[in-house]
């Protein structure tokens, strides 16, 4: 099926010990990920889908199909499935450098440089921008995602949906598995998915999901990476440090052991300027990915 392996639960079964504890790589609200080697060597990440999915066999190998059939460096590729009764997993390339939220908030972690920074937001903008405008879905699939448009949005943006590799390269996971949880909960288009923290508040309240739903997360994905703040900071919403014309200074103490009493205006860096674009309530008509990536290499040259 596109070009994706089918693998049998016993082969998975084998190359996680059992789903043992100890091969555990993490735990989301689509599943739990377990680390496994197949035969040849190759190390992979294994996603149990909670409840199996939900899906009936039909419809998850649709789904499948197409993300097997989306390539990027910037996003994470599947391997391959399993079908197993009620069971439901999905095989992904394992990338070994964790999570950018682990790198940002992560206890004890050596400081992210802030070129590192820079580099990993500008390649997750690349793999999402993909994603909305050009990746190609065959137009008898794209029904299933927006309505007719060959056009995945991916619904639920965090920085520890980033995966980073040993050079700090992003990965982009997880996308495609909101529409699994979906169709397999309710079967209604308009359910809301997503986190709290980095969702939309135009989706969060109308359900209405398009491109700019992204946006906005990958917004509060760049406050963070700039901050070093988590987005739910009871204390001091996240979004509401990064105003329009205002002067910011990073008071990240990691950040300033490498670039002192850094500030930055809004008016001069794109990194701000992207971040406070996409963190408005609402998002412009015109703000899109492949223009945030841009604002954000030119910061790096």
């Amino acid at each position: 099926m596109g070009n994706s392996r089918f693998f049998t639960y016993e082969e998975l079964y084998q190359i996680t010990d059992g789903f043992s504890v100890q091969k555990l790589l993490g735990e989301g609200g689509f599943g739990s990920v377990y680390k496994g080697c197949l035969p040849d060597g190759k190390e992979v990440a294994v996603k149990q889908l909670k409840d199996g999915g939900g899906q009936g066999e039909r419809e998850f190998q649709a789904e499948v199909e197409i993300i097997s059939r989306v390539h990027h460096r910037h996003l994470v590729s599947l391997v391959g499935y399993c079908i197993s009764s009620n069971q439901r997993l999905l095989v992904y390339d394992f990338v070994p450098n964790n999570t950018l939220h682990f790198h940002l908030h992560g206890h004890g972690r050596p400081v992210l440089e802030w070129t590192a920074r820079i580099k990993i937001a500008a390649g997750a903008a690349r793999g999402i921008a993909y994603l909305h405008e050009d990746c190609n879905v065959p137009s008898y699939f794209s029904w299933l995602y927006n309505h007719g448009h060959p056009r995945i949005i991916h619904r639920d943006i965090k920085s520890s949906n980033i995966l980073l590799d040993n050079n700090f390269e992003a990965k982009v996971a997880d996308f495609g598995l909101a529409r699994l949880a979906l169709d397999a909960v309710t079967h209604v288009t308009t359910c809301v998915m997503g986190t709290f923290g980095y969702m939309a508040p135009e989706y969060a309240s109308s359900g209405k999901l398009t491109e700019r739903s992204d946006v906005f997360s990958f917004g509060v994905v760049l406050l963070e990476i700039i901050t070093g703040r988590r987005p739910v900071d009871a204390s001091r919403p996240l979004v509401d440090i990064m105003k329009p014309g205002a002067i910011i200074e990073l008071r990240n103490a990691k950040i300033d052991m490498f670039k002192g009493s850094m500030r930055l205006a809004v008016d001069k860096w794109g990194i701000v300027k992207a971040a406070e674009s996409p963190a408005e309530f609402t998002v412009k008509e015109d703000n899109n990915l492949s223009l945030i990536e841009f604002e954000l290499v030119t910061v790096v040259e």
